[in-house]
C-alpha cells in the first residue's frame, strides 16, 4: 500500500515591506511522504517570500514537469516558477524556457555549495534565474515550527526574513548566488 501525504493547514500573515505585499493566506500543504518537514518549511518560506493573491502550491515532488509553486497569469503562462532544493540542469534549463522568471532556493548546507558549483557554468546563459541560500542551521530550526495546524506570521523588511508563530520568532537570511 503507498503512503499518504501528511496534511498541513496553515494561516500564513505575510507582511514584506520590500514588495508592499500584505495578506493573509489559509494554505494547505501536503508533505509527501519522502520530503521532511525543513523541506516542506522552506517550500512554505518560499511561498511567503514571493506572496501574491494568484500563487499557488504545485503537486512538487508528485509531478516532474511542474515546480514546487507557482504563479501563472490568467491565460495559463508561467510567470513565477520557484523549486527548492538542488535541482538538475536540464529541469532549470527547462523551467527558464517555460517561465518568466524562475527562483531556485537552496538550503541544504555545504551540499547546496557544491551542487552551485557543479552548475553555475552551465547556467550562465539563462538571464531569467535567480538562486538564493538559505542557511541550513536556519531552515533546521524553521522545521521545528512545523505543526498540522499552524499560524506563522511573516515579515520581511529590507531583505531580513522574520518568522514567527505562537512559540517564539526566528530570523532567516537570505544570501543571492545568482
Amino acid at each position: 500500500m503507498a503512503l499518504r501525504a501528511t496534511i498541513f493547514k496553515t494561516e500564513l500573515n505575510i507582511a514584506d515591506s520590500d514588495r508592499h505585499y500584505y495578506a493573509t493566506h489559509s494554505l494547505t500543504l501536503a508533505r509527501h511522504p519522502s520530503e521532511t518537514d525543513e523541506r516542506m518549511m522552506v517550500r512554505l518560506l518560499a511561498f511567503a517570500l514571493n506572496g501574491h493573491e494568484y500563487l499557488t502550491f504545485t503537486k512538487g515532488l508528485s509531478e516532474v514537469d511542474e515546480p514546487d509553486v507557482w504563479l501563472k497569469d490568467l491565460t495559463g503562462a508561467i510567470q513565477l516558477w520557484i523549486d527548492v532544493g538542488q535541482p538538475e540542469e536540464k529541469r532549470i534549463l527547462k523551467a527558464c524556457g517555460r517561465a518568466d522568471l524562475v527562483v531556485i532556493y537552496c538550503y541544504n548546507g555545504h551540499a547546496s555549495k557544491i551542487w552551485w558549483d557543479g552548475v553555475r557554468n552551465k547556467l550562465e546563459r539563462v538571464k531569467n534565474l535567480k538562486v538564493i541560500y538559505l542557511p541550513s542551521e536556519e531552515t533546521k530550526a524553521l522545521a521545528a515550527y512545523a505543526e498540522r495546524n499552524m499560524t506563522l506570521h511573516v515579515n520581511i523588511q529590507d531583505g531580513e526574513v522574520f518568522i514567527s508563530n505562537a512559540n517564539g520568532q526566528l530570523t532567516v537570511q537570505q544570501e543571492v548566488w545568482r
